[in-house]
C-alpha cells in the first residue's frame, strides 16, 4: 500500500465533524499503539463536543494507566455498553483491521448500523469498514493518526494528544529502532514532545514499573531459551504454570520477544505462550525474512519482521514443534 494515503484523510476528518456519538475500540490485549492512539482520537473528538465512549475488549494493561487519568476506557460488558455501540453514529476500530481480533465485542460492532472506521497499518485487511485508513509502511497507528489530525498543522495538539501519540509511536517502534523509523517520524516526535509529550516519563511509565513476579519470569523464561539452525534462531516458551508461580499473567509477557531478538547471530525470535484455551506466538525476523509468512501458515498474520498467531485448543509442545520445522525453510532460503 503507498505510503500517500493523504486522499482520504479529509473524507474521514469531514465524517469526524459531522457525526456526533461514538465510539472508539482496538485489539484484545491491547498495547501501547492500540490504547495511545484511542486516547489521542478521543480527547481530539472530545475537545470538538463530541459524545465518545471508549471500549475495549480487555481491560486496560496496568502500564498504560497513566494515559487514562479519568479512568474512561471502559472493558466491555455487553449489557452496558451493548446500548452505545448500537446507537453511535461512527466505531472506529483502531490498530487492527480485523474484526476478529475484537473478540468479545465482535459481534455488537458488526452488527451495530454505526459507521466503520478502520485506522491501521497493518497487511491484508478485512473489508469489514465503510471507510478505512490502512498504510502498512507507516511504523503505528498513531502515526497515522498524527498525519489525519494534524494534517493542516499542529493547533489543537495538547499535551493529552501529544503523550497518547508519543506512547502509540515510541511502543510500536520499539524506542524508535525497528525498521521504518525514518527522518518523518522523527519529524512528528519532535512536534509531540514540543507539544507536552514527556519522553523520560511515558518511557519510565512504560519500560520501568516491572513487578517482583515479572522480573522471576524473565529470568524462568531465559534459562529456558533455546537455539536452533546453528543459532540462527533462538525461542522460549512460557507456560501457565510458569505465570501462576511468578504470579503474572499474559499482559506481564509484553516485550519478551526482544531477548531472543538480542543474541547476536540470531535472525529470528519466537515466544510460545500458553494461554487459555491455546497458544499465542510472537513471531520476530531481521533484515528480509518475511516472517509475517510464517505466521499465515499458522492463521497469524502481521508485519515483514514482526507478526503473531494464535492456535485454539493446541499443545504448546506440538506448536513449538510443528513452527520450528516450518521455520527451517525460511532460516535456510531467506537472504
Amino acid at each position: 500500500m503507498p505510503h500517500d494515503i493523504t486522499e482520504g484523510f479529509g473524507a474521514i476528518l469531514t465524517l469526524f465533524r459531522a457525526r456526533g456519538r461514538f465510539v472508539l475500540t482496538t485489539h484484545v490485549n491491547p498495547d501501547g499503539d492500540g490504547i495511545g492512539s484511542e486516547i489521542a482520537l478521543a480527547s481530539w473528538l472530545r475537545k470538538r463536543g463530541k459524545d465518545v465512549r471508549v471500549i475495549n475488549g480487555s481491560p486496560l494493561p496496568a502500564v498504560y494507566r497513566f494515559l487514562d487519568p479519568g479512568r474512561t476506557v471502559a472493558t466491555f460488558d455487553p449489557l452496558r455498553d451493548g446500548p452505545a455501540i448500537a446507537t453511535a453514529d461512527v466505531i472506529v476500530v483502531l490498530d487492527t483491521n480485523h474484526p476478529d481480533r475484537l473478540q468479545s465485542m465482535k459481534d455488537a460492532v458488526l452488527g451495530s448500523p454505526a459507521l466503520k472506521v478502520c485506522i491501521d497499518h497493518h497487511l491484508d485487511p478485512d473489508p469489514f469498514a465503510s471507510a478505512a485508513l490502512i498504510d502498512a509502511n507507516a511504523t503505528s497507528t498513531g502515526e497515522i493518526l498524527y498525519r489525519l489530525l494534524f494534517r493542516e498543522g499542529d493547533d489543537g495538539l495538547t499535551a493529552e494528544i501529544a503523550t497518547g501519540l508519543y506512547c502509540a509511536i515510541m511502543t510500536d517502534t520499539g524506542s524508535f529502532r525497528y525498521p521504518r523509523t525514518g527522518p518523518a517520524t522523527h519529524t512528528i516526535v519532535s512536534r509531540l514532545i514540543a507539544s507536552g509529550a514527556d519522553p523520560v516519563g511515558i518511557y519510565a511509565e512504560v519500560f520501568e514499573r516491572w513487578s517482583t513476579g515479572r522480573i522471576h519470569l524473565l529470568g524462568e523464561v531465559l534459562a529456558g531459551l533455546a537455539t536452533e539452525f546453528g543459532g540462527l534462531l533462538a525461542h522460549v516458551t512460557i507456560t501457565r504454570e510458569m505465570l501462576s508461580r511468578t504470579g503474572t499473567s499474559e499482559e506481564d509477557t509484553d516485550n519478551f520477544t526482544t531477548y531472543p531478538m538480542s543474541i547476536e547471530g540470531v535472525r529470528v525470535g519466537i515466544l510460545f505462550l500458553e494461554v487459555a484455551g491455546g497458544v499465542k506466538i510472537s513471531f520476530r525476523s531481521k533484515g528480509m525474512i518475511p516472517i509475517n509468512a510464517l505466521a499465515m501458515e499458522f492463521g497469524g498474520n502481521g508485519h515483514r519482521n514482526a507478526a503473531g498467531a494464535r492456535i485454539a485448543g493446541a499443545d504448546s509442545g506440538d506448536v513449538r514443534s510443528r513452527v520450528l520445522s516450518a521455520a527451517a525453510r525460511y532460516i535456510t532460503e531467506g537472504p
